[in-house]
């Protein structure tokens, strides 16, 4: 079968499986792993740097030693503070210098991104889970979108993969399907529904490239869909974990000052921060020092595709056989 599409051919690569950024389990040798297999591996800035403890243009120039295949970095822009965007303005500037020509938008408007890389032929994609947020991001000038649907770790959407997908076709972009692609039925499935490729998070958490805790991993490999819940404690809205004794014992919901603070127009920026400052904390022990601590696991409903611990290449070489 072949699996060329505008995407791949946009970004140089061989097949349409991106490893999604994670924090905190985008370490650089999975991010190189997956490349260096024929997809693409995605940069997570802050993992990088305080979970890995890499040097952020040490740690690229370490990808670019274990593979020469296109690597990807993902950039938030929500401005919730200036310190935080004029580091990843930093980031961004090294990652250009260094030959990344492919980024992954979060939050927040990333048209100055689009300014800053599309004059060096590098390509944008904006992660979205409606069509509202994707007609901004396309006035952007972003040129592909990335479609976060219900089933997906982290912070999930509210659609269907196939509902997004059919809301966004009329922006005539590649689009790409996140979330619930776990196995190759899953992947084909978003094919031929016409997305352009997939990203993936929760299958490579589950590889031997990734640096995340064996009880991490196991607790990927032992869940089913149907332990996967949304809890608004970790960051004030809701993030795809696995159902574990301490999640059911805390509960899931956000109180209703927290809510109304996140939604309030001058203070949902200091509450963002509050709560980024709160999770980064939270899940990096979480996934670096295994079952014991608090048991905060982020995984999305692609867990039933995940039977086993791989490498990488054996992921992508299951979706594409």
């Amino acid at each position: 079968m072949n699996f060329e599409t505008v995407f791949t051919k946009q970004v140089g690569i061989e097949f349409p499986i991106i490893c999604g950024a994670m924090y905190p389990c985008s370490n650089p040798e999975l991010v190189a792993a997956v490349s260096e297999a024929g997809g693409i591996g995605i940069i997570q800035p802050l993992s990088m740097v305080f979970v890995h403890k890499h040097e952020f243009r040490d740690g690229l120039r370490l990808i670019k030693n274990l593979t020469k295949k296109p690597i990807g970095m993902n950039i938030i822009t929500e401005k919730s503070s200036k310190i935080y965007e004029n580091r990843m303005r930093k980031w961004l500037d090294i990652s250009l210098e260094e030959g990344v020509r492919f980024f992954v938008t979060s939050l927040g408007n990333p048209k100055w991104i689009v300014d800053l890389v599309k004059p060096l032929g590098g390509v944008v994609y904006h992660d979205v889970t409606e069509k509202k947020w994707a007609e901004k991001a396309i006035q952007s000038g972003v040129q592909g979108l990335i479609c976060v649907n219900n089933r997906a770790g982290g912070h999930a959407g509210h659609l269907g993969a196939e509902k997004i997908y059919k809301d966004l076709l009329e922006f005539q972009v590649p689009i790409i399907c996140a979330g619930g692609v776990g196995e190759k039925k899953e992947f084909l499935e978003a094919l031929n529904l016409g997305y352009a490729g997939v990203q993936m998070g929760t299958r490579f958490i589950a590889t031997k490239e990734c640096h995340a805790h064996e009880d991490y991993k196991n607790a990927i490999i032992r869940a089913t869909s149907n332990d996967i819940v949304l809890t608004e404690k970790i960051s004030g809205v809701p993030v795809s974990v696995i159902n574990t004794e301490y999640i059911t014992r805390i509960g899931t919901k956000a109180n209703f000052i927290t809510k109304y603070m996140l939604q309030h127009k001058k203070m949902k920026h200091w509450m963002r921060l509050y709560y980024t400052l709160q999770s980064v904390w939270k899940l990096k022990r979480a996934s670096l020092e295994g079952a014991g601590y608090k048991d905060y696991w982020q995984a999305g409903k692609s867990v039933d595709g995940c039977k086993s611990i791989l490498s990488a290449k054996e992921v992508i070489q299951g979706l594409i056989s």
